[in-house]
């Protein structure tokens, strides 16, 4: 089975969100299998900085669905969304 690298998008509730704060707490989410690679930085309007992490994961059913409902889950979090995929 090969793995897979994602991007995904994170965007906090509001801007006044500890970014370091939210990094860590999203690397805890993290199920069993996947790998965080690292972040980068977005800014998107009036303040609002985006996360965008890299992680892998199995190439099995389901991909970044379980990272995606992780991530979701965590507080601070207002959406989560896939920008890239790419087999590796």
């Amino acid at each position: 089975m090969g793995k897979v690298a994602a991007v995904l998008k994170v965007m906090p509730q509001n801007p006044e969100i500890d970014l370091d704060e939210l990094k860590g707490d999203l690397e805890d989410s993290l199920p069993e299998g996947a790998k965080l690679r690292g972040f980068e930085q977005e800014e998107v309007a009036f303040g609002l900085v985006a996360l965008l992490s890299t992680v892998v994961v199995p190439d099995d059913a389901g991909g970044t669905e379980a990272v995606e409902d992780a991530f979701s889950g965590v507080d601070g979090v207002e959406s989560v969304q896939v920008q890239e995929t790419g087999r590796l």
